[in-house]
């Protein structure tokens, strides 16, 4: 499995166990988030920490778990990046539309 999903008290936690979030696992991770969401799940917690490199379909991905969880008055953190994953997602000025942390252990509580 490319992705361990896990029920937390206000949120869902997505921990990625790909090396590479690119066109080969970005529509798995895309239609994991889908249905998480689907079923009510509207606060996510992406974990990319086991995640070494992410290209533009990955991204993608990353954008489309945001504006899911927002259009269903949730919210969605991305967690754990690594320098270069970060440096991407700066370079696209992304991280002023996503909320990032450093841990998934950072995020306690969030709204549901």
């Amino acid at each position: 499995m490319n992705f361990e999903v896990s029920q937390h008290s206000s949120y869902v936690l997505v921990k990625s166990k790909v090396e590479k979030l690119d066109v080969n696992t970005a529509s798995d991770l895309k239609s994991e988030l889908v249905l998480l969401n689907k079923k009510g799940n509207n606060s996510i917690v992406l974990d990319l920490s086991e995640t070494k490199y992410c290209d533009s379909s990955g991204l993608s991905a990353i954008l489309m778990a945001n504006r899911l969880c927002k259009d269903s008055s949730g919210e969605f953190v991305l967690a754990g990046l690594n320098s270069t994953i970060l440096k991407l997602i700066q370079i696209a000025q992304l991280d002023k539309v996503l909320t990032i942390k450093s841990t998934p252990e950072e995020v306690s509580e969030i709204k549901k």
